[in-house]
């Protein structure tokens, strides 16, 4: 909706765009009589009930007008209507401390604007008064002085010609002048308030401090509010015994104010990105996502303040803390990055989130310490002892089949409960010819376990006395990331154990229930041998994000589910590598020289068999000669009758004048009972059809020529490439690795199913009888033979 300015009467402009309100004047109410109804009293009306449908009140109706409790959750903080942020001078302040960061302010503005434009009611509490007082307090001071002044210092100011008091009073006005500009681009007005400790001292003041914020906010207009550092006293010692904090920097001005004004959420700016256990920097230091008073304050250590400002992340957390207690909801954020205000009002995680809510469970951190230990004392065991482990894992799975299939019915009556599609469903249950076919598995892992960790890939005598090996190891720690699929923790469990790796598991909310019980199944067959928590269970989905930065304790990352999971956790991981594969548009290739039968099994297995896995047919492709035959008309009328629905190619629309609705893309992974079809003209056309939509994970040529699907197999550039057979036969299992922890489609390491040998790296083992490099240097008497030695000698055979 827009209206334009009336041309009787400027007092009202309003422009509304879907539901947020881009810009509201306020109207006079004196109009009424300046004949502003007289020119067009229906025009009002319209205006009038247009305010009151579209006012920014409305827009959060359900949201209540005090939270009584502060969030115990982040996903809480949706729901804060009123809210205090808190700059920094280190936030929007340039580096050379004279003059204001103006593109992080806008920012800033911008995203506050957008708060306020949501219904939600915005307090900002800001320094920068000194910073822009010092900008123009120097070029007056650079002009009053002396030649002789100005050649000895060089034209700089010394700091001590600028106090903070005077810096602060010529300031204020021109900060409070560049808010105003930059709000009224966004259509709303600001109003100025100073304050000193006093103010809070006094009832009346206080009082009156609160009375005066109600009405601003009342009236859409955001209060700008800063400490009056031109008259206020020094900082002093904390003597309040009341409970009562001092205002002596803007963290503490924060949260009285929200406390007063019985706030939602607090956001606190910093040039950090939010709370550490220890100086950020240093050597172990964590961010902290969540901090509950009672239970981290022994745990963090502060360091310096930063560069300007009072505070220091000490005060700040003073200040959070004291809030906290008084039913407000803080959250410690870096005001440096991109949208961090919005989102953290919308829940998601940046930041600290301070919390009374005591955390349950292991903290990820500690979980990921764990299971590096336990991994070692895993590599440390016999082979044997390895596959014993897997053995009774396997046993376990049968013996304790009523309470797997207790759990999993739990999960499914949820899931369908809650709508959750078909496919998704299906990847869900549980059944005894499941389990029995996944203890087989486990069984193979372990009975070919035995010649994983410290085998010899390779021998070299250097030279005489001095020998090299290279021997298998594990990666160390892995972090696999599944979605919906049960039997996937069993299966990667075993290969973890059967490789020596340690492991942290994230499994779907779908199937809670059901990994909890298979987790303590884990548990009782590693028990014996090493720590229940080598192998351990991630809760919470907020987690991962936390353990995509352990990078000291997390040596891989394996997600197994959707393209958009996969390019998330891609995306977020910092410094640890991610194996997998962003999607699985797989091919299947029918040429001019097929066997009509094997063409028809083949695709209907491809698709049919199991339409949400990644190694499914997406995309059909039939040579031209096909098109209009019976092996044509069959394979389309079976696809039909097994519910899948076709989408033509631009080639197939070509060739038939009554073809399917067209596919919106040739590169879409359908993960259902759906796929394209497409034409091509030869093997070559295919090729290069497969290396432009394809995805390089399963691709299959049907032909009864042997030069054409040799040239198939050597051209297509894909993790698994077959001739006449299913992609389906893409798996861990049929492969006979017992399992797999994902396929991945990287270049590097491992491609394909992974198994046991996808998670084992090497290291070289060098034996000497006290050689150094020197003696094989220019003046040394030694030299080199590098001869290549049998990789196992007689006394191992």
């Amino acid at each position: 909706m827009s209206l334009s300015l009336c041309k009787k009467c400027s007092n009202l402009t309003l422009q509304l765009k879907s539901y947020r309100v881009a810009y509201i004047r306020p109207m006079h109410i004196a109009s009424r009589n300046n004949g502003f109804f007289g020119h067009d009293r229906l025009k009002y009306s319209r205006i009038h009930n247009a305010l009151k449908a579209f006012s920014p009140q409305r827009t959060l109706g359900t949201m209540p007008q005090h939270v009584m409790k502060a969030a115990e959750q982040r996903d809480d903080l949706k729901n804060a209507r009123r809210i205090v942020v808190k700059l920094g001078s280190a936030v929007i302040t340039r580096e050379d401390e004279c003059g204001l960061a103006l593109g992080r302010l806008a920012s800033i503005v911008e995203q506050v604007a957008e708060l306020q434009h949501e219904g939600r009611q915005v307090m900002v509490v800001t320094s920068g008064a000194v910073a822009f007082g010092k900008q123009k307090l120097r070029q007056e001071i650079v002009m009053s002085m002396s030649m002789r002044q100005t050649l000895s210092t060089r034209g700089e100011v010394p700091k001590d010609i600028l106090p903070p008091r005077a810096c602060a009073a010529a300031g204020q006005s021109g900060l409070m002048a560049l808010y105003e500009a930059m709000f009224t681009q966004y259509g709303l007005r600001t109003a100025q308030i100073l304050v000193t400790k006093p103010d809070f001292n006094n009832e009346m003041s206080r009082t009156n401090l609160r009375s005066t914020l109600q009405e601003l906010m009342k009236l859409n207009i955001i209060p700008i509010i800063n400490a009056n550092d031109a008259v206020a006293p020094p900082p002093e010692a904390d003597l309040d015994l009341a409970g009562v904090i001092s205002v002596q920097d803007n963290d503490s001005l924060a949260a009285r104010l929200g406390v007063e004004l019985k706030a939602h959420l607090i956001v606190l700016l910093s040039d950090v990105k939010g709370l550490y256990n220890q100086p950020p920097g240093t050597q172990g230091a964590r961010l902290l996502s969540t901090y509950s008073p009672s239970q981290c304050g022994s745990e963090v250590r502060y360091g310096e303040k930063s560069r300007v400002g009072l505070g220091g992340m000490d005060s700040k957390v003073k200040a959070a803390t004291w809030a906290l207690e008084h039913d407000v909801s803080v959250v410690i954020a870096d005001g440096f990055a991109d949208k961090t205000i919005l989102d953290v009002v919308h829940g998601k995680k940046v930041g600290t989130f301070f919390t009374a809510a005591k955390a349950t469970g292991t903290p990820v951190e500690e979980q990921a310490a764990s299971a590096r230990d336990g991994g070692r004392e895993l590599q440390l065991l016999s082979t044997v002892d390895r596959a014993n482990i897997i053995y009774r894992l396997a046993d376990l799975l049968i013996d304790n089949q009523n309470d797997i299939f207790a759990a999993n019915k739990k999960d499914l009556e949820a899931a369908r409960s809650s709508g959750l599609a078909a496919p998704m469903i299906a990847r869900l249950v549980l059944t005894t010819s499941k389990l029995e076919s996944l203890a087989g598995g486990l069984r193979q892992i372990a009975e070919s376990s035995h010649d994983n960790v410290g085998r010899v890939l390779r021998r070299t005598k250097l030279a005489d006395g001095l020998n090299l090996r290279q021997v298998t190891v594990p990666i160390g720690v892995l972090l696999v990331i599944f979605e919906a699929r049960p039997d996937c923790l069993p299966q990667v469990a075993a290969l973890a154990i059967a490789s020596g790796n340690g492991l942290l598991l994230k499994g779907g909310k779908e199937a809670v229930h059901t990994n909890s019980v298979l987790h303590r199944l884990v548990g009782d067959a590693l028990e014996p041998h090493v720590p229940r928590d080598t192998v351990a269970l991630v809760s919470k989905r907020e987690d991962i994000e936390d353990l995509l930065q352990l990078d000291e304790y997390i040596d891989l990352v394996i997600p197994r589910g959707s393209s958009d999971l996969i390019k998330t956790i891609q995306r977020q991981s910092r410094g640890i590598p991610v194996l997998g594969h962003s999607e699985g548009i797989c091919h299947v290739y029918i040429d001019k020289d097929c066997d009509p039968a094997k063409a028809l099994r083949i695709v209907l297995d491809s698709k049919c068999d199991y339409p949400a896995a990644c190694n499914a047919m997406e995309t059909l492709l039939v040579h031209r000669d096909h098109v209009r035959t019976k092996l044509f008309d069959d394979i389309i009328q079976k696809l039909k009758s097994n519910k899948v629905q076709i989408h033509a190619g631009p080639r197939l629309l070509n060739h038939l004048k009554f073809a399917p609705a067209p596919a919106k893309s040739m590169n879409v992974e359908y993960s259902g009972l759906e796929c394209a079809v497409e034409v091509v003209d030869d093997v070559a056309e295919a090729m290069t059809h497969i290396h432009k939509y394809g995805s390089s994970h399963t691709d299959v040529i049907i032909t009864e020529d042997a030069d054409t699907a040799q040239k198939f197999l050597e051209g297509i550039d894909s993790a698994c490439v077959f001739h006449n057979a299913s992609t389906r036969f893409s798996d861990g299992y049929r492969f006979g690795l017992g399992a797999e922890v994902g396929i991945s489609t990287t270049r590097i390491h491992a491609r394909g199913p992974v198994g046991v040998e996808g998670l084992l790296t090497t290291k070289w083992i060098l034996e000497g009888s006290g050689e150094t490099a020197a003696d094989f240097g220019e003046n040394g008497d030694r030299t080199f033979v590098h001869e290549k030695l049998p990789l196992v000698v007689e006394s191992e055979s």
